[in-house]
């Protein structure tokens, strides 16, 4: 993984970002494009601003900041501005419970069948009962032998669900949904390629299976698209294709209202960001929640997240609820919050 992290020190207190700068397959974005592009940002944002309205102009695009380089400092401000409240940013943003924690699914990718079989068993042992299997990658009947053994295993113990990453063009994606719902699948997650709606229009009239958008949401303009689905479609929400905290919460509570499923994702990344994600998903109650990122994650140069009883717990501070060891990292610039 390759991470970079903000520190915002008005001197009292600290708030801390962090995006994943390798994000290319989500939005297009290589690590230098977001490196360049955030240093470039730091030293344009007018910093003298209240953070509440930077994080306003963020949410509203007033700056043409690319989608990882609003989620790095909306976090950022989101941090500091509630570490100063003394509040968690799940309660600021209106969380029932005081407690950070939600369970959380595990995805299973792509290694040889013994490897699969016994990482599904070791989550299952470590009590996750949601598991999402990457298929299309390699033959579908392969894809179709590793949830059949998952179902054979585990019984209705657990929660099973696909993630095909766009891979199936739209004449072949209904027939191998069709298969798949001998499985009792949750949802297979973008069957067909980000930009596809004909075929999302075609799926959601007939799949025998839930079908969830990810890769296809990367804006306010496809969350309404979704939206008109009426919970046909589920949608998976992640802070670095939307812009950060503020505009994913804002996404989530869009398709609240109009009846539509969701879920609160993220990547592989560290526990910055993983809380991040964790304080959405608190504050908006999503029906899923992928929320692993940090699980397993040596030399993280944040700390205050966990992993217990198939759930990922931040502590109950102020703010994001995690430390920042910036002398761990390498730093790329240095420009104080006045």
């Amino acid at each position: 993984m390759a991470e970079i992290y903000l520190r915002l020190d008005d001197g009292e207190t600290v708030g801390v970002g962090e995006v994943r700068a390798n994000v290319a397959y989500l939005n297009g974005y290589d690590q230098k494009t977001v490196v360049d592009s955030v240093v470039a940002a730091v030293r344009e944002v007018d910093w003298r601003r209240d953070p509440l309205d930077l994080i306003a102009m963020m949410t509203l695009r007033e700056a043409s900041y690319i989608a990882p380089v609003r989620t790095l400092i909306d976090c950022a401000l989101h941090d500091l501005v509630v570490r100063r409240e003394r509040k968690t940013v799940a309660a600021w943003l209106g969380a029932p419970d005081g407690d950070v924690t939600r369970q959380t699914n595990q995805t299973l990718f792509w290694s040889s069948h013994e490897d699969f079989l016994a990482k599904a068993q070791a989550y299952v042992d470590r009590g996750f009962r949601d598991l999402k299997v990457r298929i299309a990658v390699g033959d579908f009947s392969e894809d179709l032998r590793r949830v059949a053994a998952l179902r054979a295993r585990f019984g209705s113990r657990v929660k099973i669900a696909a993630d095909a990453n766009g891979r199936w063009a739209a004449d072949e994606a209904l027939w191998r949904l069709e298969a798949l719902a001998e499985y009792d699948l949750a949802y297979v997650e973008q069957p067909v390629p980000a930009g596809d709606w004909a075929g999302v229009e075609e799926l959601a009239r007939k799949s025998p299976v839930a079908v969830m958008l990810d890769e296809s949401i990367a804006s306010t303009d496809d969350i309404e698209r979704a939206c008109g689905y009426r919970g046909r479609v589920f949608v998976h929400l992640k802070l670095v294709k939307l812009g950060g905290i503020a505009p994913t919460v804002a996404a989530a509570r869009k398709l609240s209202e109009a009846g539509v499923p969701f879920m609160i994702g993220q990547m592989n990344e560290g526990a910055a960001a993983t809380a991040a994600a964790l304080h959405v998903a608190c504050a908006t109650n999503p029906e899923f929640a992928e929320l692993y990122g940090a699980d397993g994650l040596v030399n993280d140069p944040v700390s205050g997240i966990s992993y217990t009883g198939g759930a990922v717990h931040a502590e109950r501070a102020p703010g994001l609820g995690v430390k920042f060891d910036a002398a761990s990292t390498k730093l790329i610039g240095d420009y104080r919050y006045d």
